[in-house]
């Protein structure tokens, strides 16, 4: 079965990488950087990071990483993004093309594929708008609700989960954790909730270590510059206690080093999969060894409160559980443990290679 996968990199991150694929010169070298910086891992299937001869991997939006391979394989370098990415399909002789990225590569540039391609594969975990993916043969996401709604659609839709980096593993060893809580994510105050419990958990700064690595809207970073604190923007501002916890955004290794640091690791939904539950961060915080505290709703198999995880219902109940779990150090080292055995175990890479190959023959 010869898979081609087609994922995408946040534009945050891309600073990121270009300054790790700094001396890169070519498509591999590049490619490989990105992969050893497991940014986004838990969605990258097996195959690629064995770098297997049939499977193909690549970022369909990294223009830096398309461009070395159009030059090596004889296209100019002015070449459109999607013309670069349809010629390593066909020279890949594609017969199985898995789309994280359905947004910029959707239903017309299905019908573009070429012949040797049997099944398209998307991932789509998220609000699509008015958007068409009808071309796919099949969407797969980890949100049981989101599927329902694109089986109404008449479209194929099958449950498939992110999977455990075995890189993580090294990470979940260390017992040196001096942060006793982190949050990873982005901030905008059209969050609402996720900015309640982000201010009510900050509150807690003075008797613990805490620290919120944010990605801010550009509203947010706007009303918060020097121009911007002149404008009437207060609204988008992060309130006092947040500010003073707030570090720069993490991605790839880096993350999973303050991960790894870190007690607990707080997570919560952004209100656009209704009651369920299971974004990244779940896989990362108990891969890399912290007791994950996130929103209650319904989680994927395994993930079990008070066993694996601890959750919580609003902000208040976040800040006094949090508080809790902090002066209860053995009781949070077991369920942390609990938590790391949870995702090895019942989500592995093998699992997750051995599923999509059977979504991929049925589909």
């Amino acid at each position: 079965m010869r898979v081609f996968q087609n994922s995408g990199v946040y534009a945050a991150y891309l600073q990121r990488l270009n300054m790790l694929a700094g001396g890169a010169r070519n498509f591999s070298d590049r490619l490989a950087l990105f992969l050893d910086d497991r940014y986004g891992a838990c969605h990258i299937l097996k195959p690629a990071m064995d770098r297997s001869p049939e499977f193909f991997f690549t970022n369909g939006d990294d223009e830096i990483l398309q461009r070395y391979w159009a030059v090596e394989n004889g296209l100019p370098a002015s070449s459109d993004m999607e013309k670069i990415l349809l010629s390593q399909i066909e020279h890949h002789r594609t017969e199985i093309f898995y789309n994280l990225d359905p947004m910029r590569y959707g239903n017309d540039f299905v019908r573009k594929l070429p012949g040797s391609v049997r099944k398209s594969i998307m991932w789509r975990a998220a609000p699509s708008g008015n958007a068409d993916f009808g071309a796919y043969d099949l969407i797969v996401c980890n949100f049981p609700l989101i599927l329902e709604g694109y089986r109404k659609l008449g479209w194929r839709a099958e449950y498939f989960t992110p999977a455990h980096d075995p890189a993580m593993d090294s990470y979940a060893e260390n017992r040196n954790r001096p942060i006793d809580v982190l949050f990873v994510g982005g901030y905008s105050r059209h969050h609402r909730r996720r900015a309640e419990i982000l201010e009510a958990v900050s509150a807690i700064r003075r008797d613990f270590e805490v620290y919120y690595h944010l990605d801010r809207s550009r509203l947010t970073r706007l009303a918060e510059s020097p121009i911007g604190w002149l404008l009437p923007l207060g609204k988008h501002r992060r309130p006092t206690n947040i500010r003073a916890v707030s570090r720069t955004p993490l991605f790839g290794r880096e993350l999973y080093e303050a991960i790894s640091k870190s007690k607990i690791v707080l997570n919560g939904a952004v209100d656009m999969a209704g009651t369920d539950r299971g974004n990244m961060r779940c896989w990362e915080s108990l891969g890399c060894g912290a007791l994950m505290v996130s929103d209650a709703g319904v989680y994927p198999e395994g993930m079990v409160d008070n066993v694996s995880v601890v959750t919580y219902e609003d902000a208040e109940s976040a800040q006094l559980k949090i508080v809790k779990l902090l002066r209860e150090p053995e009781r949070l080292q077991t369920l942390a443990k609990e938590g790391t055995r949870t995702v090895r175990t019942a989500y592995s890479k093998h699992a997750q290679w051995l599923k999509f190959q059977q979504l991929a023959g049925s589909a």
